[in-house]
């Protein structure tokens, strides 16, 4: 699949499932949790033991078409390649490295650099990050978003951290192209409720697709 169709899958669903679970079984469990919700895009942590084991079993079992996986929390070039050569299919970091952007772009795979504010936002665009990562979202709020949208209305923002299905349509119509949802939606794991997840992930793909629709 080409950087661009990826970019294309993940922007049309508007949901990514940032999974950072305690073992290689439950990020499995929530993966499948989440594909059974309607959900196309699983970002695994490095802050998950084996990551990459993970990204491995996962690109094993479905293909593409199915599942695109990415790999969080990257945060040099050298887990970048490792996360690449395991299956990932977009790499996503909390912050700027020039170098993990680069080599990203050298082998055509998307990456979302993180960023706090407008100058760490441009600097990214600059740097070649295709998708801008706000983080931690809870900190700013979508009012953020809208507020860097004036004067960059080119800035493809996808938001981590703060993202609920009770503000995720705010988040939609500030001008965010996608969000990154962490505990909120994979929180039943922590009791083993993998079904609480695929209901969370449906409703927020039903609020995403309401937002697009007012905007």
């Amino acid at each position: 699949m080409s950087k661009q169709q990826v970019l294309e899958r993940i922007c049309k669903s508007g949901l990514v499932a940032v999974v950072r679970a305690e073992n290689g079984d439950q990020a499995k469990r929530i993966a499948e949790a989440c594909l059974a919700g309607g959900m196309q895009a699983i970002e695994i942590t490095y802050t998950v033991p084996g990551a990459h084991h993970i990204m491995e079993e996962l690109a094993r079992a479905y293909s593409p078409s199915e599942l695109i996986i990415g790999a969080g929390t990257v945060l040099d070039p050298e887990t970048a390649r490792i996360s690449i050569l395991s299956g990932a299919q977009y790499v996503v970091s909390p912050c700027l490295n020039v170098e993990t952007v680069r080599l990203c772009n050298r082998y055509q795979v998307p990456i979302m650099a993180g960023a706090m504010t407008i100058k760490e936002i441009v600097e990214c665009m600059e740097a070649g990050s295709d998708i801008i990562k706000l983080f931690p979202g809870e900190l700013f709020g979508p009012a953020m978003v809208k507020a860097v949208k004036g004067p960059l209305p080119q800035a493809q923002i996808m938001p981590t951290g703060g993202v609920s299905v009770d503000n995720v349509q705010e988040w939609i119509k500030a001008g965010c192209v996608a969000v990154g949802a962490g505990s909120s939606l994979t929180a039943g794991a922590k009791t083993g409720n993998y079904a609480a997840i695929t209901e969370t992930a449906k409703r927020f793909l039903e609020e995403i697709a309401k937002a697009r629709l007012a905007k």
